[in-house]
C-alpha cells in the first residue's frame, strides 16, 4: 500500500487520579497517536512512553519531534507491503521504539482494514477474548489497597499486579498475601533496585507470588541472570525487552521467566509478534502490557493479547479505570468481569474521536506527499 499522507497528534490526557509508580507521580499521560493514509482507507496507531523519560529514553514531545522530521519523509510516496518492510525502511533511526511504534501499529490497522478483516484474525489470533488483572500503584497506605483489592476481586478478578518501590515492598506484600493467601499476585518494580538489593528478593519467594516484574535496571539483562538464579520467583522483563534480539538473549541467558510484551516499547505489532514466537519456541510464556493509552492504543494491546502464546492475565484496562472520558471511541469497556473482547470488525475496531482529539491535542502535523 502506498502511503500518500501521515498526520501525528501529541495529546495530553488528563487523568481521574494520579498514577503512582517508582517512577514518581503521573496526573497526565501524554501520549502520541499516529494516522497513515492510503488512498481511501486509513489506520491508526498510538504509542505513549509518557511526558518524561522515566519508563524509556523516550518521551512524548521527542517522539512527535521524531514522527515528524525523521520517520514520515521517508515513508510517503513508498508502497510498504509488510510490518517488516516498514521497519526495514526505519532500522537506520537508533532506537525510538516508540516513534516507530505508532507507526508500524497505524500501518497493522491501515493493512487489516484493506483486507476487511479484524487485525486480531490477520496477526493469527486464536480467540478474540482476551483476560485481564487489576493493577494497583502505591497507595496511601496499606489499609486502602487491601479494601481496594477486596472490590477487584468481588468484581471478577483473578490476578493482581502490584507496584513495588522502596518504602512500599516487604512489609506491603505480607499484609496483602495474608488477607489474599490464595490470590495470584506479582509485583512490578519498574526498574527499582540493584544486586544490593538480592537478600531482600530472596524474602519475596516466601510470598509466592506468580512473578516479580523489571527488578533491576531497564537496559539490564545480565543482573537479571544473576538474581533469576538466586531465586524461585520467576523474574518478568518489560523494560529490558526493546527488541526481538534483546529477547532472544534474555531467554539464552536464562534472565527470566516471563516476558512483557509493551506493543509501544518494542516498536510495534511487527516485532511484537516476533518476540512472541522466539519466547514461545523456548517454551517462555508471554503477557501483553500497556502504558495508559487511549481506546486506540488499548485495542492494539487486546488484538496481541489473543495470540497463543499469550499465558497470563493482560494489562488491559477499562476507560473509566483512568479516564473520565476515553479520547477514543468507542471506550474500552469489559466484555465479561476481567475480560475483554478483540472487535470483530475491519482493523482495531477504534479510533480518534474528533471532539477529544481537538481538546486535548498539543501539538498535530498533517504531512503529504
Amino acid at each position: 500500500m502506498q502511503i500518500d499522507a501521515v498526520e501525528i497528534y501529541h495529546v495530553a490526557m488528563p487523568l481521574v487520579y494520579p498514577f503512582r509508580t517508582a517512577f514518581g507521580n503521573d496526573d497526565t499521560i501524554e501520549s502520541v497517536l499516529v494516522k497513515l493514509v492510503s488512498g481511501d482507507h486509513y489506520g491508526w496507531g498510538e504509542a505513549s512512553p509518557w511526558r518524561y523519560p522515566a519508563y524509556s529514553a523516550e518521551f512524548a514531545e521527542g517522539q512527535f519531534l521524531v514522527s515528524k522530521e525523521f520517520i514520515t519523509r521517508p515513508l510517503l510516496g513508498k508502497d510498504i507491503s509488510s510490518g517488516r518492510q516498514l521497519q526495514d525502511e526505519l532500522s537506520w533511526i537508533k532506537g525510538n521504539f516508540f516513534a516507530k511504534a505508532g507507526f508500524d501499529l497505524a500501518w497493522w490497522d491501515l493493512y487489516a482494514k484493506m483486507q476487511n478483516k479484524p487485525l486480531w484474525q490477520v496477526i493469527g489470533g486464536k480467540n478474540p477474548d482476551v483476560e485481564a488483572g487489576a493493577d494497583f500503584g502505591i497507595m496511601e497506605n496499606i489499609g486502602l489497597l487491601i479494601e481496594t483489592i477486596k472490590k477487584a476481586v468481588a468484581e471478577g478478578y483473578k490476578r493482581v499486579k502490584l507496584k513495588y518501590r522502596p518504602g512500599w515492598e516487604l512489609g506491603m506484600i505480607s499484609a496483602v498475601r495474608k488477607a489474599f493467601p490464595d490470590l495470584v499476585i506479582h509485583v512490578d518494580c519498574n526498574s527499582a533496585y540493584t544486586l544490593a538489593d538480592i537478600e531482600m528478593f530472596k524474602q519475596l519467594d516466601k510470598y509466592n507470588l506468580a512473578m516479580i516484574e523489571q527488578p533491576l535496571m531497564n537496559d539490564d539483562l545480565i543482573d537479571h541472570a544473576t538474581l533469576q538464579a538466586h531465586l524461585k520467583t520467576p523474574i518478568c522483563l518489560d523494560e529490558s525487552i526493546t527488541s526481538p534480539a534483546k529477547a532472544r538473549k534474555a531467554i539464552q541467558m536464562k534472565a527470566c521467566g516471563w516476558i512483557n510484551i509493551k506493543p509501544g516499547r518494542v516498536g510495534g505489532i511487527t516485532h511484537a509478534l516476533e518476540i512472541h514466537d522466539i519466547a514461545a519456541a523456548a517454551g517462555v510464556s508471554c503477557w501483553i502490557g500497556g502504558m495508559l493509552e487511549s481506546a486506540v492504543g488499548a485495542n492494539h494491546c487486546i488484538v496481541l493479547a489473543t495470540l497463543p502464546n499469550i499465558k497470563y492475565p493482560c494489562d488491559v484496562f477499562p476507560t473509566s479505570r483512568f479516564y473520565k472520558k476515553d479520547l477514543s471511541i468507542p471506550e474500552t469497556v469489559h466484555s465479561a468481569p476481567s475480560m475483554f473482547r478483540a472487535r470483530n470488525v475491519p482493523g482495531i475496531g477504534a479510533e480518534p474521536d474528533p471532539e477529544m482529539l481537538s481538546k486535548e491535542t498539543l501539538n498535530h502535523t498533517v504531512i503529504k506527499r
